[in-house]
């Protein structure tokens, strides 16, 4: 036989046998790599809105039920059990197509980490939503609506908002937290907790910090909450000045719990503010109670939050919402809604409309 034949025959006798094997390590190989997933929700409404205190207007803003955002993530299987995470996710305006939920935002401002799951609990490093933003939305019906959640407009869309009413300005620090470190740990039958601590990352400001620990609670319809905040400083070390004229620190407390019976599911959460300032302390104690009505293939949304301070202003703020949120498919839906807010000494605010969300 020709010395090119035996040749060809031996080459396709080991290619029958290798080509097996190989598509079986390049299957492992590839079923072991990383996995980056694009993601995220548009969110338009319009309408109108007027804030306590202040002349109203017609409005075609974003993030009527749901801030809009986009981002990656993925996880890559480092074997027994580990896996290395990250996400890196922006807030944006349809409206406008700017980066950032307002002006002077971060580009990724809603995350930006990068750690290492396991069986034990998960470590991740960089910029991450704070624990009791998370559980302020898990708790109301409206979840992490800023037009429409009586417990996020109340605790975070205050800050300078309200020149008349200083004693109770919201929430300093944002939603998410930059330079932090967190744990959270596994499901326990139900129990998980996590714990982030965020670091001021400036010279000579090794005491300006942020930390916080929540405890969730989850069986079958019911679910509890509890998470404790501590911060010295909002975006910057000794910035607070900024937002309160001698404001040096603030403490939150808050204990949420939701039930859903299925013809309705109700929501309660109890938020207590301390505040520190030169002048004297002060705190602010809130309630909110929401429920979720199934109506059709669509549901009901509707909320209440009061809350009051304990200053010589003796100063107290309602704000009440009600929403229907219609679906159109597995991704899309739409909806229309209505809040009341009203703040001690000023006149009293509103914002209406309806709007369109899509996930992706």
């Amino acid at each position: 036989m020709p010395m090119n034949r035996i040749c060809l025959a031996t080459l396709n006798r080991i290619f029958r046998i290798a080509a097996p094997v190989a598509a079986l390590t390049i299957g492992a190989h590839a079923h072991a790599q990383s996995t980056v997933q694009l993601y995220g929700i548009v969110d338009a409404w319009a309408g109108y809105q007027r804030v306590p205190g202040n002349p109203g207007a017609a409005q075609l803003g974003g993030g009527g039920l749901s801030t809009s955002f986009w981002g990656f993530g993925g996880q890559e299987d480092l074997g027994g059990g580990y896996k290395a995470v990250f996400a890196i996710e922006g807030f944006f305006r349809p409206q406008n197509g700017r980066f950032g939920s307002f002006d002077g935002d971060p580009t990724f401002s809603r995350n930006a980490y990068v750690g290492i799951a396991s069986p034990y609990g998960a470590l991740a490093l960089g910029r991450q939503s704070s624990l009791l933003y998370l559980q302020s939305a898990k708790f109301n019906p409206f979840y992490a609506s800023f037009t429409f959640s009586p417990t996020i407009v109340q605790l975070y869309s205050s800050l300078g908002t309200y020149p008349g009413f200083p004693t109770d300005q919201g929430i300093p620090g944002g939603t998410s937290w930059s330079n932090a470190i967190q744990y959270s740990t596994p499901d326990l039958g139900g129990l998980s907790g996590a714990a982030m601590y965020a670091l001021g990352n400036e010279a000579g400001e090794n005491g300006a910090k942020k930390f916080a620990a929540q405890a969730q609670f989850t069986r079958g319809a019911l679910a509890l909450g509890a998470v404790y905040q501590y911060l010295n400083f909002s975006a910057a070390p000794g910035d607070l000045g900024k937002l309160l004229k001698g404001f040096r620190s603030q403490t939150t407390a808050q204990l949420g719990a939701s039930y859903d019976l299925r013809i309705v599911k109700l929501f309660g959460e109890y938020t207590y503010v301390a505040n520190t300032l030169a002048g004297g302390n002060f705190h602010v104690n809130m309630l909110q109670g929401g429920v979720t009505i199934p109506v059709g293939i669509g549901r009901i949304l509707a909320s209440y939050a009061y809350s009051r301070d304990n200053s010589a202003l003796d100063q107290a703020r309602s704000t009440a919402s009600i929403s229907y949120d219609y679906p159109l498919s597995k991704r899309t839906d739409v909806y229309a809604g209505y809040l009341y807010d009203h703040v001690s000494n000023l006149s009293t605010g509103c914002t209406y409309g309806a709007g369109i969300r899509t996930r992706f």
